[in-house]
C-alpha cells in the first residue's frame, strides 16, 4: 500500500495537472465562441455565391464550353485522378477528432486506385501519412488554427491549378463540422461542382418562362470568375467548421479530464484519509501502551520495595534504639 508521502505527492501531482486541463478548456470555450462568430460571418458570402451560380448555369445559352462545365464522366472511376484536401489538428488532446478525419480520409483512398494525391493541412495529418509512407502530394505550411481568407485563397489556387491543368480530375475535402456539441467528419466533392452538374441535368419544366439574363463579358468569363471565389469561400467555410471542431472535441476532452481528475482526487482524498486516520490510531495506541508500560513499571518498584526481608527490618530498628 502506498505511503502517506506518495499519496500526497500524487494529489499534487493531479492538482497540478488539472490546473492545465482546466485552462485549455477555457482557452477553447473562448476559441470557439469566436470561431463560431466567423462562421455566421462567412455564411451569407457562401450562400450568395452558390445562389449566384445556380442562376448562372440555369441561364446559360447552348454550346457554352468551360472547364467548370465538364464532368469528367467519360472517364472511368478507376481511372480518374483524385486529390484529397483532408483537414487535421496541429496537435492532440482533442478526443477523437484527429482520429476520425484520418480514418474517413484512409478509407476512401484505399479503397481507391493508385491515381490519388493527398493535400493536407494540419501537423497531425502531415506525421500521420508520412508515417505510413503515403506520398503528400502538397503540405501547406501554416497552422490549421486562425483560419484566414488569405490561406484559404492559397489551398484554392494551388487545387484550382491542378484541375485547370488537368492533373486531377476530382477534388475531395475531408473536414468536420460541429453541430451543438457533436461533431461530424464529413466527406464531400469539391470539383467538378455537384451543384452546377445537377442543375445541367434538370429537365425545363413545360412551359417555363426564363427571366432575362445578360452576361457580359461572356458566360464562361462569369464562371471563371464566380467559381474560384465558390471554392475559395467553400475552402474557408471548411476552415472554419474545423477550427470549431478542434476547440469543441478539445473543450469537452478537457472537461472530461477534469471530471476524471476531481474523481481521481476525490478516491485517493479517501485513501490519505484513512491512512492518516490509520497512523493516528497507531501513535495512539502506542502512546496508551507505553503508558500502560510506564504504569506497570512504577507498581512493580512499589511492591518490590514494600517486600523487605525480617533482618533487614530488625538491623532498621536497632539503629533506632542507639
Amino acid at each position: 500500500m502506498a505511503t502517506i508521502k506518495e499519496i500526497r505527492d500524487r494529489i499534487n501531482s493531479v492538482n497540478d495537472t488539472r490546473k492545465i486541463t482546466n485552462a485549455m478548456y477555457l482557452i477553447s470555450s473562448t476559441k470557439l465562441r469566436r470561431a463560431k462568430k466567423m462562421l455566421t460571418d462567412t455564411e451569407p458570402f457562401f450562400f450568395a455565391t452558390q445562389a449566384m451560380i445556380s442562376r448562372v448555369v440555369r441561364h446559360l445559352p447552348p454550346g457554352v464550353e468551360n472547364i467548370f462545365l465538364e464532368t469528367r464522366s467519360d472517364i472511368p472511376e478507376k481511372q480518374r485522378r483524385k486529390g484529397y484536401i483532408i483537414f487535421t489538428d496541429d496537435k492532440g488532446l482533442a478526443g477523437a477528432y484527429n482520429h476520425n478525419v484520418l480514418k474517413v480520409a484512409e478509407e476512401h483512398i484505399l479503397n481507391d486506385s493508385d491515381k490519388w494525391k493527398l493535400f493536407v493541412i494540419g501537423e497531425v495529418g502531415r506525421f500521420y501519412f508520412l508515417s505510413k509512407d503515403m506520398n503528400i502530394e502538397e503540405s501547406f505550411m501554416f497552422t490549421s488554427h486562425n483560419p484566414t481568407l488569405h490561406r484559404a485563397r492559397k489551398i484554392a489556387a494551388e487545387i484550382l491549378e491542378y484541375y485547370y491543368n488537368r492533373e486531377i480530375d476530382e477534388f475531395y475535402i475531408v473536414y468536420t463540422t460541429v453541430h451543438g456539441n457533436v461533431c461530424e467528419t464529413k466527406f464531400e466533392k469539391l470539383l467538378p461542382l455537384d451543384i452546377i452538374t445537377d442543375i445541367r441535368r434538370e429537365q425545363p419544366l413545360p412551359g417555363a418562362i426564363l427571366e432575362e439574363f445578360l452576361m457580359e463579358p461572356s458566360p464562361s468569363a462569369i464562371l471563371d470568375n464566380i467559381v474560384p471565389n465558390y471554392v475559395t469561400g467553400y475552402i474557408y467555410g471548411a476552415l472554419v467548421e474545423a477550427f470549431c471542431s478542434v476547440q469543441s472535441s478539445r473543450m469537452m476532452a478537457m472537461d472530461s479530464a477534469n471530471k476524471n481528475a476531481q474523481k481521481m482526487l476525490d478516491d485517493l482524498q479517501r485513501t490519505y484519509n484513512r491512512q492518516r486516520q490509520a497512523m493516528i490510531t497507531q501513535e495512539i495506541t502506542e502512546v496508551v501502551s507505553g503508558a500502560k508500560a510506564l504504569k506497570r513499571a512504577k507498581m512493580a518498584k512499589a511492591a518490590e520495595k514494600a517486600r523487605i526481608s525480617p533482618d533487614a527490618k530488625m538491623i532498621d530498628e536497632t539503629r533506632k534504639l542507639y
